[in-house]
């Protein structure tokens, strides 16, 4: 009955449905109106027949003949009765048999249903919810971030406009809020002032609109916006913004941090207490070519490589794990051991044809900017004219002209970089590189997650999603979280030493082997043991900083901690991603 009362008041607060409700009315007393005048027209004529009939038998016989029912227990016998029930006949036929229904229809039933439909999109959250997630946009990074969330066990509410999305949204599973994102109505219904981010991925203009709507209600609640230029990055700044991604930006520094042309330290991924995640590229240094027991610990500066990548696919390392040139290490260890690593593999680098960037795009013009800043030669490859900044730096032409990347230097470029937006044809532009230079390194960019092996079955050596990274990006602004992702599938977490394995060394329990996740640290009374040895026992009431897939992480709670995966050891300072 509250739902039907709900459906009932949407529909008669709407104008529209106002509207209809007036219209169904007039057709229904023009209708009575006409059942009248017939009723009247019936005791007329069969007063001139000699007889007499009740008012309630004249509006029976005008009904029954309207409805083509015709019992014929009441007839004229004149032809100017005959006459007249065949124009009620008709009439009836048109009003009640088409119009009515049609009227009906119209002006009642689908407006209902319509109502009835609208009364489903939610358009408040619980007044008790807190530490939710308030999305503003809906987009592949978006749609990343969500599936991250749902993961991690977080609450979040995506704000639709359109009430036909909202309800497409809601029926596929995702949490849906029907209102405007520059509302502040929307977002006191959502109660903004007690989530524990707003994330607005929508352009610059709509993301200032959101930022500057989002402040009337808090003046604390964490916001994070994307700008898509730099010029941006100060008013969203000003407009209450607490974070600003470019991501465009940050997508392409990544793209050319890996190319081979650049040197062979390590970039700085994220920092937890005294550890820190970084990754490195094997490419052109002594490491390629052999596997980890071959390597001398003190070659790697007291870091420990905690996995690594290869064409896109992570391992956890063992030591008989070969390195080759396209492997990425994942690497852990202090910002002392980064240092001298760092000293030890800066004068390892490629550097001698330009790199090859193909698509002047921000991603393009990100990853040139990255690579100059090393120090290293790039031309990048361009339709558009208006995208072009540096004639010095731009070849001007498509990518699938052979000439035109034989003009870029294909031939001896160390690496091809593909940044455009679309995703056929960053495949299309990888089968057509790898066809012309086998050995080329081939660093490309997925819009969506879905195509990132696809591109690595066209011959990439490492792919970046756009939206992956983008939701890894937004997911590690939040400070409550005790999860902190460094790549696709793949997080740093914190947990309490379980009791079965307290007192064991690592080498004892296995931990690797049953688990799949590796430890990073050991944190016990305040003291903090960075890449324990195997011989190290795990002390009692301790926590660990652990590495591992998704799939490792629901194994390590599933089989230490089966009753709660909440129930960890208090998280470490987040990370500086």
């Amino acid at each position: 009955m509250k739902f039907f009362a709900s459906q009932f008041s949407y529909f008669i607060q709407n104008t529209a449905g106002r509207r209809q409700i007036v219209l169904l009315l007039r057709f229904l007393a023009l209708l009575a109106v006409l059942v009248t005048v017939f009723s009247v027209l019936f005791h007329a004529i069969m007063l001139v027949e000699g007889r007499y009939h009740s008012w309630l038998t004249g509006f029976y016989w005008t009904l029954t003949v309207m409805s083509t029912l015709g019992f014929g227990d009441i007839t004229f016998t004149s032809d100017l009765g005959r006459m007249f029930s065949v124009v009620v006949l008709m009439s009836g036929m048109l009003f009640l048999l088409v119009l009515l229904p049609f009227t009906f229809i119209e002006f009642f039933y689908a407006p209902w249903m319509k109502a009835q439909s609208a009364a489903r999109a939610p358009r408040e959250l619980p007044s008790g919810i807190s530490g939710h997630l308030i999305l503003t946009h809906l987009d592949p990074v978006t749609r990343a971030l969500i599936a991250r969330l749902k993961q991690y066990g977080y609450q979040y509410a995506l704000i639709v406009p359109d009430l036909e999305q909202a309800l497409q949204l809601h029926d596929e599973g995702l949490r849906v809020v029907f209102g405007e994102p520059d509302d502040p109505e929307t977002y006191r219904k959502m109660h903004a002032d007690r989530a524990a981010l707003i994330v607005a991925t929508g352009p610059d203009a709509m993301n200032c609109n959101v930022a500057f709507t989002v402040r009337e209600q808090s003046e604390t609640v964490p916001i994070v916006t994307t700008a898509n230029t730099a010029s941006s990055v100060d008013i969203l700044g000003l407009a209450g913004s607490n974070h600003v991604l470019q991501l465009g930006d940050i997508m392409g520094r990544a793209l050319a941090r890996h190319s081979i042309a650049a040197d062979a330290r390590a970039h700085l991924l994220g920092r937890f207490g005294e550890v820190c995640i970084a990754e490195a590229t094997a490419a052109g240094t002594p490491l390629a070519g052999k596997t980890l027991a071959e390597i001398d610990g003190r070659a790697m500066a007291g870091l420990t490589i905690a996995g690594l990548w290869k064409r896109g696919a992570f391992e956890i390392p063992r030591p008989d794990t070969r390195i080759d040139t396209t492997s990425v290490f994942l690497l852990a260890g202090t910002e002392e051991q980064l240092e001298r690593y760092n000293e030890l593999f800066c004068i390892y680098h490629n550097a001698g044809a330009p790199v090859v960037i193909i698509g002047g795009g921000r991603v393009g013009r990100a990853a040139g900017k990255y690579l100059a800043q090393e120090g290293i030669e790039y031309r990048i490859v361009e339709e558009r004219a208006d995208r072009i900044r540096d004639p010095e730096h731009y070849i001007t032409g498509s990518a699938a002209e052979l000439e035109v990347l034989e003009r870029a230097g294909l031939r001896e470029t160390p690496t091809v970089i593909i940044t455009p937006h679309e995703d056929d044809t960053n495949i299309y532009l990888t089968l057509y590189c790898r066809k012309l230079r086998p050995d080329v390194q081939i660093i490309a960019r997925a819009s969506l997650e879905k195509n990132v092996s696809t591109l690595h079955r066209a011959g990439a050596d490492f792919v970046m999603s756009y939206a992956s990274m983008g939701a890894n990006s937004i997911f590690n602004q939040l400070k409550s979280s005790d999860v902190t992702i460094v790549a696709e599938g793949l997080s740093v977490f914190p947990a309490a030493v379980p009791a079965a394995l307290a007192g064991r060394t690592l080498a004892e329990s296995q931990f690797r082997a049953t688990t799949g996740c590796s430890v990073l640290a050991v944190r016990t009374a305040g003291r903090v043991e960075v890449n324990p040895s195997a011989t190290m026992p795990l002390p009692a009431g301790g926590e660990l900083l652990l590495i591992g897939r998704d799939t490792n992480r629901d194994e390590f709670f599933r089989r230490y901690q089966p009753s709660s995966r909440s129930a960890r050891a208090p998280s470490p300072p987040p990370a500086d991603s």
